[in-house]
């Protein structure tokens, strides 16, 4: 069973705009609940740039769709269990490596 993709460029962004809530609100819980900011998990500072990035391409008109998985997606699977969104990062991902679902079937 393959993720849901996007199925416009307009709920694309919206998903892209939802991680960059969703990192930003996690780092936030963190720095409420971890007095020692040097333990901060080791995929938050690469995920929050990693979506910023991907979310300023966009209205730049520098983003791309392509076939590899985004920088960030080894570590959201690594991660996966501490991460409450990762499946919106897999549908994000999933709709960068085969583009926007047309609703036709494929090969």
């Amino acid at each position: 069973m393959s993720l849901r993709r996007a199925a416009s460029t307009g709920e694309y962004v919206e998903w892209v705009a939802q991680a960059v809530f969703e990192v930003a609100d996690l780092r936030d819980c963190l720095e409420y609940e971890i007095e020692d900011m040097a333990r901060f998990p080791a995929f938050l500072d690469p995920r929050q740039e990693g979506i910023r990035a991907l979310d300023a391409a966009m209205p730049e008109g520098a983003y791309t769709f392509g076939r590899e998985d985004l920088l960030f997606m080894d570590l959201a699977e690594k991660y996966a269990e501490e991460i409450p969104f990762h499946t919106l990062l897999k549908r994000i991902n999933e709709t960068h490596r085969r583009g926007l679902d047309s609703g036709g079937d494929e090969a």
